[in-house]
């Protein structure tokens, strides 16, 4: 007790310690420590700036490393075939995802079913059997197998836009099937009736997700109108023709490039991540660590050839979802509780302060004298928020709590791509350069 009385008298002894007290009670912490000087530093205006169309809007889902990634697609379709406000659809991919990432789970659960409930890798599995976020590779694996359509082949249902249900309805099977599997493990039982009962459970799977999401499309006539209101069809087409014939990427020219300062990943090497994916024996997630100016560099040169940049951050920090500012500077928090609230980039993933939550699209940069100062962002969270939808992100964010592009190889020096093809060190299934935006 006579320690809190010193704490009381420490803030009694402070002049402007009811003043904060009122503006923190009454308006909260972001309003009362809002910079507005900082907005003035992040016009959008810039230098380099793709004309890439309306934003798409996820809605209570948390697919945005699947639009992001579609919509870096579609913007070179959308241009080349006149198509305003054309979308891939995102509902299709999300079966197929899901669908995936079921027997991925099930097959994780027999490799570690001699491990105890309590070990850390069987907790790590239990905890979130599947979820709707992902990484660039794990897209590009259901892509390479299934293909993509036009989101009018197959559109957005109750349960693609509102995910909610369908997760904890699958989880619960999941982990009611690792129960099963893990006892049939544990009974000796034969490979071949191990793996009969698990396609039983994915047969399940198939049937509930059919249900939330639809079945999937198979084969289809896609017609539309252009821009200029001629009207075309072509008829007979599969999602993997389709993707061939109007998208027509080469997927594995397009990589991953990290930035995780932690002394566990040193630069200029590659690194996976044990029991992540999604497609059994598809694209592995592979990441290629890079110092910021180097990462930078890749994302600059491939908007100066004219096409968008998947990235991954950390977006909740020191950003304002309905200014669609992303800043460092936007909150002074570390000044209204005089505090110091400062920690490195290194720090807040060793520590579990930040890691990868969402996945946008850079569209744009300013270069004021060659050198990025900010950066347009095309978001999926529809056009009610920033300016229609779009964000700006200034460069000193990107330096915190920027982790993730994604570029075309031909864009990596050649140390780069040497380093890029090595066989990557496998990081554990906890490591922030696992996390799924």
């Amino acid at each position: 007790m006579d320690q809190i009385a010193k704490f009381q008298a420490d803030l009694d002894s402070r002049a402007d310690a009811k003043v904060i007290e009122r503006s923190v009670t009454k308006n909260g912490i972001l309003a009362s420590s809002q910079d507005i000087q900082a907005m003035s530093q992040t016009t959008p205006v810039f230098s380099i700036d793709l004309d890439t169309g309306s934003v798409a809007n996820q809605k209570q889902s948390g697919r945005c490393w699947m639009f992001a990634a579609l919509n870096t697609m579609r913007h070179a379709l959308a241009d080349q075939f006149k198509l305003k406000d054309f979308e891939l659809s995102q509902n299709y991919t999300f079966f197929w995802d899901k669908f995936e990432k079921a027997n991925y789970f099930y097959e994780n659960v027999l490799a570690t079913a001699d491990q105890p409930t309590s070990s850390r890798k069987v907790a790590w599995l239990m905890t979130t059997p599947q979820q709707d976020g992902g990484q660039w590779d794990m897209l590009v694996a259901i892509i390479q197998k299934y293909g993509i359509v036009p989101k009018s082949v197959m559109p957005e249902t109750y349960n693609s836009s509102k995910s909610a249900e369908i997760n904890s309805t699958l989880n619960l099977k999941l982990r009611k099937d690792a129960v099963e599997l893990r006892e049939l493990v544990a009974a000796k039982t034969s490979a071949d009736e191990i793996e009969d009962r698990k396609n039983k459970m994915l047969n399940e799977v198939y049937r509930m997700l059919a249900y939330a999401f639809g079945e999937p499309a198979t084969k289809f006539d896609w017609e539309y109108r252009d821009d200029d209101k001629n009207y075309h069809i072509d008829k007979g087409l599969t999602p993997k023709t389709f993707f061939d014939k109007y998208i027509g990427w080469n997927l594995d020219d397009y990589v991953s490039i990290i930035n995780a300062p932690t002394d566990d990943k040193p630069y200029n090497h590659t690194y996976t991540i044990e029991m992540l994916g999604n497609v059994l024996g598809g694209r592995q997630v592979k990441h290629l660590n890079v110092s910021m100016a180097d990462f930078k560099q890749l994302a600059i040169k491939q908007l100066q050839a004219g096409q968008s940049v998947w990235f991954g951050c950390d977006v909740g920090k020191s950003s304002d979802r309905q200014k669609g500012v992303m800043a460092t500077d936007v909150y002074g928090t570390d000044e209204l509780f005089d505090v110091d609230l400062a920690m490195s980039k290194a720090e807040r993933l060793d520590y579990g302060q930040s890691l990868m939550t969402h996945a946008m699209v850079i569209t744009g940069v300013d270069l004021v004298d060659g050198q990025p100062t900010k950066w347009k962002v095309e978001n999926s969270w529809g056009d009610k928020v920033g300016e229609k939808g779009f964000f700006v992100m200034s460069d000193a964010w990107m330096d915190e709590y920027c982790y993730q592009v994604v570029v075309n190889k031909q864009f990596l020096p050649a140390e780069l791509k040497a380093a890029q093809a090595e066989e990557p060190t496998v990081l554990a299934p906890w490591d922030p350069m696992g996390a799924l935006a």
